[in-house]
């Protein structure tokens, strides 16, 4: 009898196949209350990485990290309205506290423009204060009326930059450059997702803002997932908050502002790019565990090679752990750090010490050969990166193979449905069209000029729209 696989094909069952290795990786588990979830610490380590990669990236875009409080009345959301409508559906609003009734209701943030706005009112008195740049890491709670673990979770973590500029063109190029430099650069060369980036339309912009920029990724089974995104706000909160600043000339003038976020579904793009029916593969750039050093048997002179190679390893820059749990069989532990997606494994066993080999198994591009121990210290960092690079290769291959130029309605629902992407001429689309996409579960994910590139204006001569089923 054949033996039962560890994890749902892909083929087979892809949100099955999704949920089975979030399970068996240890990444996540659902919550006590519906839409929420628990991160492990092997999820959450890969959260870290994220973070910390971003996190640089955001501070040499010039903004500093802060924190607001979670709590926010509700009377802030009601003063931007295109706002309180596009979140009201969504909100956690609390009424009682210390065994009262408030006096005002509190909302659980689902994002802090409202808020930072009403302290950069204060902040903000002259030009000589700006720009303001700040960035928060933190909690947001958004009702999610259908949870998917790292997709779309009621409570969720993410990073949110909120800027204040002198004129609109400092703001636009400001939410431009966190688009291409911060998120576009993260996702590409970290972790190895290519993306889209393109502007969204008019229906489908954050609620408030006059321009939103989105990176879009195909993830495995063709849908489209919005991995982040940078908007321009206009003066629209600035109204709303009296956010203003004395002028050079000595005039008070409205702030114009952005802000941007990405968050916890970086996890799930990262699961459904790159995961196979064997589990994960991480990118090297992000893998927290970039090696595993594996001791196949209990052997003292064994653990002690294991070992040695650990240190070495780890001296040459490598993130490495030494697996030496003997007590648990050898297979059972290969397969674990399969799941698990860590780029290579280094096996060694007694019959390897004798030869002065380790057996090299590389989880990206599969496959196992036998490498001198000596010389796996100078071998492994280009090993890793031929990986990183194979694996943002693999992710632009599926996105231009499944990608289609089509002109009408039915030919982009078509290439939608067969689980891909469609491009058609917003010329020809429309906001006729894109309502009508929406009715057989297909959307714009955004609008990109014929070269590729972001467009200026939602109208701009030859803007081509990219549709496709999303998460």
């Amino acid at each position: 009898m054949a033996k039962a696989p560890v994890l749902t094909p892909r083929a087979d069952d892809f949100p099955r196949w999704y949920q089975d290795l979030i399970n068996k990786a240890e990444l996540a588990d659902n919550g006590p209350v519906r839409g929420t979830m628990v991160i492990r610490p092997y999820g959450y380590g890969l959260w870290e990485r994220m973070q910390q990669e971003m996190d640089a990236r955001i501070k040499e875009a010039g903004a500093s990290n802060a924190y607001f409080p979670l709590f926010i009345p509700q009377s802030y959301l009601t003063k931007e309205a295109e706002h309180v409508e596009g979140f009201a559906p969504e909100l956690a609003v609390v009424t009682h506290g210390g065994g009262k009734e408030l006096e005002e209701p509190v909302v659980v943030r689902p994002t802090s423009e409202t808020i930072i706005n009403d302290y950069f009112s204060k902040w903000v008195q002259s030009y000589r204060d700006l720009p303001l740049l700040i960035n928060q890491w933190a909690n947001v709670v958004r009702w999610e009326m259908r949870p998917r673990v790292f997709l779309r979770t009621t409570e969720f973590l993410w990073q949110e930059g909120h800027t204040a500029h002198a004129t609109y063109e400092d703001a636009r190029d400001y939410a431009a450059y966190i688009h291409r430099e911060v998120y576009a650069d993260f996702m590409a060369n970290v972790l190895g997702i290519d993306v889209v980036l393109g502007r969204k339309t008019a229906s489908e912009r954050f609620a408030g803002a006059i321009n939103t920029l989105t990176l879009e990724g195909m993830m495995g089974d063709g849908k489209a997932l919005q991995m982040g995104t940078s908007h321009e706000l206009g003066q629209n909160f600035a109204k709303a908050f009296n956010t203003q600043y004395l002028s050079k000339e000595g005039r008070q003038e409205l702030v114009w502002q952005t802000s941007w976020g990405s968050s916890t579904r970086m996890v799930g793009g990262l699961i459904m790019s790159h995961g196979d029916d064997n589990g994960l593969r991480v990118p090297p750039r992000l893998a927290p565990v970039q090696v595993v050093v594996l001791a196949i048997k209990g052997d003292e002179a064994v653990l002690a090679k294991v070992r040695e190679i650990g240190d070495r390893l780890k001296a040459a820059g490598v993130r490495v752990q030494v697996d030496d749990r003997t007590d648990t069989p050898f297979g059972r532990r290969a397969v674990d750090w399969e799941l698990k997606g860590v780029p290579v494994r280094v096996e060694v066993g007694p019959r390897d010490l004798e030869n002065g080999t380790a057996m090299l198994a590389r989880r990206i591009p599969g496959g196992k050969e036998p490498v001198a121990i000596d010389a796996l210290a100078g071998l492994l960092p280009t090993v890793l990166e031929e990986d990183q690079a194979l694996l943002l290769r693999q992710s632009r291959e599926r996105r231009e193979s499944r990608t289609s130029d089509v002109t009408t309605i039915e030919e982009a629902v078509e290439a939608a449905a067969a689980g891909g992407w469609a491009r058609i001429p917003w010329a020809d689309l429309g906001e006729e069209g894109e309502a009508k996409l929406a009715e057989h579960s297909v959307t714009v994910r955004c609008l990109v000029a014929e070269d590729g590139s972001v467009p200026d204006a939602d109208d701009a001569p030859g803007n081509v729209a990219v549709v496709a089923r999303a998460y």
